[in-house]
């Protein structure tokens, strides 16, 4: 199955994967892309989850948890960074309805095999009055452009990726019921091998390479809406 072999690629490169948060590129667009979260995230309430949380990364930096990832490999990692992890896949998440204040779906969408499902699951899990922050690599800007021809060349990881545009995304937020509030943009520069540190901005701007929305869940919301 193509969800086995994405896995398989993850858990193979996934020391690799992690170092390469190490360099200089690294490390700029990871703060880069960890403010734009930010932007968003000021006035949810723990506990928080994050889908697909890979080697925890992201997760330690922005205060997160609870993770789920199908890759033990990963999963070990993420763990030694304190991420209390579930392996699992984002579409049948393993925790009861409305429990978690913020649900983050960071660079994941673009690697499972039914991204509407996740949304909707992700809503599932969520409080009343919680957010869900989904992040991408905005298949319409330039380093998604770069992306996709990674794809093309059949790269080891990005070969299994499919990129969204923010209209696709919203359109799966709203399936679920939930309310978009708010959106944030990084990463204007040219992709190079050797990029710098951006700011993140607080509003959608349709030409950046990584974009956030934030999405509520309603007070009265029926969870069978979903």
């Amino acid at each position: 199955m193509q969800s086995d072999n994405r896995v398989n690629a993850f858990s193979l490169y996934a020391e690799k994967y992690d170092r390469w948060f190490d360099t200089s590129a690294g490390r700029n667009l990871f703060k880069s892309e960890v403010n734009a979260v930010r932007i968003l995230m000021k006035d949810l309430i723990p506990p928080f989850l994050e889908v697909g949380v890979g080697t925890g990364r992201f997760a330690k930096a922005l205060g997160i948890r609870y993770g789920v990832d199908p890759s033990e490999t990963m999963i070990e990692i993420s763990g030694q960074r304190g991420i209390t992890v579930e392996k699992a896949f984002g579409e049948d998440l393993p925790f009861r309805d409305n429990i978690f204040g913020g649900v983050f779906i960071l660079f994941t969408l673009c690697f499972v095999a039914r991204p509407d499902a996740v949304v909707s699951e992700a809503a599932r899990v969520l409080k009343s009055g919680g957010g869900v922050i989904i992040g991408i690599i905005n298949r319409e800007s330039p380093w998604g452009q770069c992306y996709l021809q990674k794809k093309m060349q059949n790269h080891p990881i990005y070969k299994y990726a499919n990129f969204y545009s923010i209209d696709e995304v919203e359109k799966m937020i709203r399936m679920t019921g939930m309310r978009i509030e708010g959106y944030s943009s990084t990463l204007f520069q040219t992709p190079s091998d050797s990029p710098i540190q951006e700011a993140a901005h607080n509003r959608l701007i349709a030409e950046a390479g990584f974009l956030c929305l934030l999405a509520r869940k309603a007070d009265n919301q029926d969870d069978n809406d979903h």
